[in-house]
């Protein structure tokens, strides 16, 4: 990227690099302001290949999937690459055109691909499969050496996870539940949700422990005021001795909270 920038002026350059940072920083947490700083270098510097590539990245990460489609391919007459095609043939999926991701799958491009690449474009393929009700043709398309093997790269987990998913639309839970574990294994990122998914196969349901702690501080207040309540009534019914004009210290010693190891409000005990 740095290379196709020194084709501009220096003050231009630095400019377009920094909205193209920007766009890196905010893609994944702040897809809308990723995309306007996109939109700056495209205005920028459209005749650069790498700033085509990002706008397609940034309107993609916004479900703008022809306008993504568009910069994507600008980006490959450019350069002449292949890397962008299972992106784009994703892009064909999320415009209501499977057929034609498909038809993408078999093209000599994909030949051109790195490992990386293929792994990205038959899981496309299979994307495309379901999308049009074909999930056993789905299951056969992710079924392949790289979700056989044992080895973890970085399209392990998300495979893995592909194929479970489909299993599981396909009603094969109990080997859904099997690969699920086999990407939960391999996802060291947390790039999928595999481990919330085989725990919702087990039956596991989990809690927030926000509303778990509201709860507890919930009913540590009423005790508090049920615990009040019944040491004013005790206090209340001690009447003054007529002699010494004072109440039974021992009775209503017995009754305080310190002493009798009552939570406080803060859910400590105090002794």
């Amino acid at each position: 990227m740095r290379q196709e920038l020194l084709s501009l002026p220096k003050t231009l350059a630095d400019d377009v690099a920094r909205n193209l940072v920007m766009v890196a920083r905010l893609i994944d947490e702040e897809p809308e302001e990723a995309y306007a700083y996109s939109r700056i270098a495209l205005r920028l510097a459209s005749r650069v290949a790498a700033v085509r590539e990002a706008a397609g990245f940034a309107a993609y990460a916004n479900q703008k999937y022809s306008e993504a489609l568009a910069e994507f391919r600008a980006a490959r007459r450019m350069t002449g690459s292949a890397d962008l095609w299972p992106v784009m043939a994703d892009c064909e999926r999320g415009m209501g055109r499977p057929e034609r991701a498909l038809a993408m799958a078999g093209e000599p491009e994909v030949r051109r691909l790195d490992k990386a690449g293929q792994v990205e474009m038959r899981l496309v393929a299979a994307g495309a499969r379901r999308d049009m009700d074909q999930l056993d043709a789905a299951i056969v398309t992710l079924q392949s050496p790289e979700l056989a093997s044992n080895s973890v790269q970085p399209w392990t987990a998300r495979l893995r996870y592909a194929y479970a998913d489909a299993l599981l639309a396909a009603g094969r839970e109990d080997e859904a539940r099997e690969w699920f574990a086999k990407a939960a294994e391999s996802d060291k990122d947390g790039a999928t949700d595999a481990s919330d998914r085989l725990a919702e196969l087990d039956g596991v349901e989990f809690v927030d422990a926000l509303d778990d702690s509201e709860e507890l501080e919930e009913s540590e207040s009423v005790a508090d005021a049920e615990l009040g309540t019944a040491v004013s009534g005790t206090e209340g019914d001690q009447a003054p001795d007529a002699a010494t004009g004072s109440a039974d210290v021992d009775s209503a010693e017995s009754t305080s909270p310190a002493e009798s190891g009552e939570p406080r409000e803060n859910g400590s005990d105090q002794r």
